[in-house]
């Protein structure tokens, strides 16, 4: 499932879909619905909770051990395959959400 968030404020951001359900649901809405809509009123509150989720991914990937490093690069899990984190995929949305507020537009995604 590919989702593209939309804003008159910005450039549109593509997701793929697990990153993308979990995004939707750290905005507050629901992951399972296709369509959705941060109006212009709720974008103050969607940008405290992506940038609260986005901060609890960056503490989680801190708290990594130099165990969890050795056995992600035995697993070929390094470097350029190293697994993209969810503060890496909602940080764009999250500018685009910055924007939209500052421009006084929604953003939408499945229209």
């Amino acid at each position: 499932m590919l989702v593209t968030f939309q804003s008159k404020a910005s450039a549109d951001v593509l997701m793929l879909g697990e990153p993308a359900r979990q995004v939707i649901a750290a905005l507050g809405k629901d992951p399972a619905d296709g369509k959705g809509i941060v109006t212009v009123e709720q974008l103050p509150a969607a940008i405290d909770r992506l940038r609260a989720a986005i901060e609890d991914d960056k503490r989680r990937q801190s708290a990594r051990t130099e165990e969890d490093e050795e056995r992600d690069a035995e697993e070929g899990r390094s470097g350029m395959a190293a697994p993209v984190g969810f503060a890496q995929r909602a940080w764009p949305l999250l500018q685009m959400l910055e924007e939209a507020r500052r421009e006084g537009v929604p953003v939408v995604w499945g229209v």
